[in-house]
């Protein structure tokens, strides 16, 4: 009896394991209530701003924000002729060709970016980009887009300032790149290829960049942040969003951007778009000479203690330099009493004289210390070529 009761429960519980296993394997949900709920995780989720949006922290948006509507993409066009073929005159050719080689007209296109600042329609941007087009359309961020008329051009610095009708606009805020230093966050805003507005990051990498042959007129800021053909005219900007430099050339060897790019500071651009709007075009004093750096073997021949100052290689005959009496060998010191480092820096010196009044220079000269007193004349409008001071 015993061994009996034995195995009917030996064959009870083979049938119950073997329905847990089945029931397990095909309907595990009908064991819900018998399995040990999974444990739950707690996650920390990052509550938003009071208007909605998350917080990045080293985020530059605020800035970006700020900045971004002031900043226009520009699109210009002019119309090019193409020369009439000289065979035209030729009944056999034109029989054959007919006119297609005649004279013909098209419009070339070409981009660029611009700055906001004014809300009365002034906009900033590169004298390159607007140079010889007869058609200039802005657009604005909003997708707004409008015509644009030029009301002057600065060659020697490529600074251009346009303006659109239409009030209230959103003007850029003006920032001071006097308080520049290298390693300082710069963020650059523009057009680049035409994609569309686009901003780039970088660092001030160095300051007072000049000697590179681009303008005239060279005292810029090199940034590593990404500026690329049709950038040109558009907005380098602080942490801040405040307006440090206007974007205008790159060192390239390919036409991309290679972390080489170079900004005119804004406190020179603010000084040429004064008058521009004033006057419709920049007057810069001129005295009429070419100068020559001096190399470490000039100022040994020269017997100089340094090798500061400018050499006058040339005067312009008739100019104002050569009424007072100033010769070429003459090595110039000062202007105004403001030292001459090199002939760049006299450059800047000599175009900041006002035109038609007198100006003290201090020049050596056989080893003696002149002073001479030289009417400033006005400099020669000039295209993007360099001319003597």
């Amino acid at each position: 009896m015993t061994h009996r009761l034995w195995l009917i429960f030996a064959q009870t519980a083979t049938v119950l394991l073997a329905a847990f296993f089945v029931v397990s394997t095909l309907k595990p949900e009908w064991l819900s209530d018998t399995v040990s709920s999974p444990q739950v995780v707690e996650l920390k989720q990052a509550t938003a701003s009071p208007s909605g949006e998350a917080r990045f922290s080293g985020s530059f948006r605020d800035a970006v924000n700020r900045a971004q509507p002031a900043v226009v993409n520009i699109f210009t066009s002019k119309l090019v002729k193409t020369p009439r073929h000289p065979l035209m005159d030729d009944p056999m050719f034109r029989h054959f060709f007919g006119d297609q080689f005649g004279e013909n007209s098209q419009r070339s296109s070409s981009l660029g970016s611009g700055v906001i600042v004014s809300s009365s329609g002034y906009i900033l941007t590169n004298h390159h980009v607007v140079e010889a087009a007869d058609e200039i359309e802005v657009a604005f961020a909003n997708g707004k887009k409008m015509r644009a008329r030029t009301v002057g051009s600065d060659p020697e610095t490529d600074l251009a300032v346009l303006q659109v009708q239409g009030g209230n606009l959103s003007a850029i805020t003006l920032g001071n790149d006097g308080g520049l230093r290298v390693g300082d966050v710069v963020l650059a805003i523009g057009n680049p290829f035409g994609v569309g507005q686009t901003v780039t990051m970088g660092i001030v990498s160095a300051l007072g960049r000049s000697h590179l042959g681009i303008n005239t007129f060279e005292n810029f800021i090199q940034t590593d942040a990404a500026i690329n053909p049709g950038n040109s005219g558009g907005a380098l900007i602080d942490a801040n969003g405040d307006l440090v430099g206007i974007n205008t050339a790159i060192y390239s060897r390919s036409g991309g951007s290679l972390g080489i790019g170079f900004a005119i500071p804004v406190s020179s651009a603010k000084q040429v778009m004064e008058q521009i709007i004033s006057s419709g075009s920049v007057t810069r004093g001129w005295i009429g000479v070419e100068a020559q750096e001096i190399s470490a073997d000039l100022a040994e021949s020269f017997k100089l203690k340094s090798a500061e100052g400018a050499l006058i290689a040339g005067v312009v005959r008739g100019g104002p330099a050569d009424t007072a009496g100033i010769k070429p060998g003459d090595i110039l010191l000062s202007v105004e009493g403001r030292n001459v480092g090199d002939p760049s820096a006299m450059l800047n010196l000599i175009s900041a004289l006002k035109p038609g009044k007198p100006a003290r220079l201090r020049l050596l000269r056989n080893q003696k210390e002149i002073e001479f007193s030289v009417e400033v004349g006005r400099r020669p409008a000039s295209t993007r070529q360099n001319r003597p001071g």
